[in-house]
């Protein structure tokens, strides 16, 4: 079965707040594959890959975020899938 494929941009304070580890363990527990890293700009940026169930149970617990952090903002973007496995951090873009 394909895998479903959504590119978020999360932006407001995610930066230095131990968001990145947050959001690989999320990824993990439901099951879903792809990466995230920091953005120059500021943002989070990840990849998810899963069932639609799964993508969209990230994308809301990435709105919510960690205790401590302050996300502003969480925005869907299409993407394609990269043949990620696992969850991983990439380095900043």
């Amino acid at each position: 079965m394909a895998r479903s494929a959504m590119r978020l941009s999360i932006s407001g304070r995610v930066q230095g707040v131990g968001y990145r580890w947050w959001a690989m363990n999320k990824a993990k527990a439901l099951g879903v594959e792809g990466w995230v890293r920091n953005r120059r700009d500021g943002s989070v940026e990840a990849l998810a890959l899963g069932s639609p169930e799964a993508l969209n149970a990230f994308a809301a617990a990435c709105a919510a975020g960690p205790q401590g952090v302050g996300v502003s903002q969480v925005k869907r973007l299409p993407a394609q899938d990269d043949g990620s496995l696992g969850f991983t951090e990439k380095p900043t873009l």
